[in-house]
């Protein structure tokens, strides 16, 4: 059998699917393009969101980063100073508002009495005494902190009064820190401890315990590679890497030390991480009590806990599980005793998780403020795009009350 040309040709074209269908006309020798109808596809699969995160608050002026709640419910929130404008650096969420807390006048901070004012508030945490911690860099846009500045203060919700504040000293915060979590654990001394991430971005980070009964502190870990920036570490962020970046220079990187904390149920483990990282390390918090144990068996001590994820903030609840934000999947991630990490949280929402806090409520609450659009990450354009959100999520959990 002898085929023609054209029937040679469009066989295969169809058997390679390179060409649309064609016909010979009535010559034999002219192509006749067919018609040829695309169905449309009614449905793309997208990234699935796990689990259910409820918004409780929006914020349209400045940007929050620690959020606490109370064992009676009261929310409190705080703004550091980093470039908005800030009236109050902490505040309470109150009747669909937040209002300065637990004054206006202890949020004007006045270079005269530093000791005495706020000057820009990285965290703020409910004690296992219900007792408002404030914890002040005194470093606003991240500037050396002001002598006598740094501090951490106490106030009693039954009265709304300051009734502690530790100022710490130069030993303890470096000209380069930049004290940014804390917890507490109520059962040690004459009045607790507070353990303390210093998360500088120019400096060693490090760990700082404060005995909260004489006010006197002291530095573990200080330079340690747990506590410092990931070398190797190359953050990406809503399908970009995060950089510092600025007009006609190349990227920087955004190295940040110790930031994430939680102190373990029984108190017996503190956990920590770099935000430039995604392991997580813990130390037997005996070690960073003992004022006199040397360097290196405090070093040789820390654990590597292998990868979370890249966090911000740690959290820790009674059932004995850790919580990490994920700030590259925009998730919330549980550490399961046995070790083993489940995501309870993936919603494009989550943009930057930053503080979280386990509420008696069974809750775990959880600022998402969009630190990584701010305009030092973007050649000086601001992509955040109000409101920020404070949202929450079943845990049927409790928080740690080391008391």
């Amino acid at each position: 059998m002898i085929l023609s040309r054209t029937t040679i040709f469009t066989g295969l074209a169809l058997l390679m699917g390179s060409v649309p269908c064609a016909n010979a006309d009535s010559h034999g020798d002219t192509m006749t393009k067919s018609t040829h109808t695309s169905k449309t596809v009614s449905h793309l699969a997208t990234d699935r969101s796990i689990g259910h995160i409820e918004p409780v608050f929006e914020f349209h002026d400045a940007m929050p980063t620690g959020v606490t709640v109370s064992a009676t419910g009261r929310i409190f929130i705080n703004f550091p100073r980093w470039g908005d404008e800030v009236p109050y650096t902490v505040g309470e969420i109150r009747n669909g508002k937040v209002v300065p807390y637990p004054d206006a006048a202890i949020n004007k901070f006045d270079p005269a009495h530093p000791g005495q004012t706020l000057g820009s508030v990285q965290s703020v945490v409910v004690d296992p005494a219900d007792r408002l911690w404030i914890l002040d860099t005194a470093a606003p846009k991240f500037s050396t902190p002001v002598a006598g500045g740094a501090k951490l203060v106490a106030v009693d919700l039954a009265t709304d009064k300051v009734v502690k504040t530790i100022v710490l000293p130069a030993t303890t915060v470096l000209s380069t820190t930049y004290i940014n979590d804390v917890r507490f654990d109520l059962r040690q001394g004459k009045a607790g401890v507070a353990y303390i991430t210093d998360s500088s971005v120019s400096g060693p980070g490090g760990i700082i315990v404060v005995d909260l009964d004489s006010g006197e502190s002291w530095r573990k870990l200080t330079g340690d590679a747990s506590t410092s920036p990931d070398p190797a570490f190359i953050p990406v962020v809503e399908g970009e890497r995060l950089a510092v970046r600025e007009a006609g220079k190349p990227p920087a990187p955004f190295n940040v030390a110790s930031d994430g904390i939680a102190v373990s149920a029984d108190g017996a483990t503190l956990y920590y991480c770099p935000l430039s990282s995604r392991h997580l390390y813990s130390i037997p918090t005996a070690l960073l009590l003992d004022r006199s144990a040397n360097d290196a068996a405090v070093a040789k001590a820390v654990v590597d806990l292998g990868e979370k994820g890249a966090s911000d903030g740690l959290e820790a609840d009674d059932k004995g599980r850790i919580y990490a934000g994920d700030y590259e999947r925009n998730s919330i991630r549980q550490r399961q005793t046995d070790g083993e990490w489940k995501t309870i949280a993936h919603d494009p929402r989550i943009l930057w998780p930053d503080t979280m806090s386990v509420a008696s409520n069974g809750y775990l609450y959880f600022t998402a403020n969009q630190l990584h659009r701010q305009a030092q990450f973007h050649e000086g354009k601001d992509l955040r795009e109000k409101p920020y959100t404070l949202f929450r999520i079943k845990i049927d959990a409790g928080p740690v009350l080391l008391k």
